[in-house]
């Protein structure tokens, strides 16, 4: 079995946790999985706590509070505005518009049909 490249169209590259307490959080899973967690200093001068196993970094942790825990899959699209068009005609619905993140890429994140929630990812190393 190989391992995808985060980039590779379709791959659920990226996972991202919201909630109430990230720093309760980033404990519960580092001492339950493992995790390694680093702060990573983000362009816009804010920090981001990505969750790393090993070397790699498989996802991180908002630091948006949420009033209740959830984990977001990010899924590698080519073009997220067209991805999302299409998801909302299948039935998706859009919980934040397609935006740019300086240093990461471009992302939107939807809610499937049956209540789901999920992001679609295209990332920045991927356009140019």
């Amino acid at each position: 079995m190989s391992i995808l490249d985060m980039t590779t169209i379709g791959n659920s590259g990226w996972i991202g946790h919201s909630g109430p307490d990230q720093n309760a959080a980033k404990t519960f899973y580092k001492d339950v999985l493992g995790w390694t967690i680093n702060d990573m200093p983000m362009q816009d001068g804010s920090s981001y706590s990505a969750a790393a196993v090993g070397e790699t970094a498989i996802g991180g942790f908002s630091p948006m509070p949420e009033e209740t825990g959830i984990w977001t899959i990010y899924f590698t699209v080519a073009d997220v505005d067209a991805s999302a068009a299409t998801a909302q005609a299948k039935g998706a619905t859009l919980v934040a518009p397609a935006m740019d993140m300086p240093g990461v890429g471009r992302m939107a994140t939807l809610t499937d049909p049956h209540g789901a929630r999920f992001a679609l990812i295209t990332y920045e190393s991927m356009t140019g």
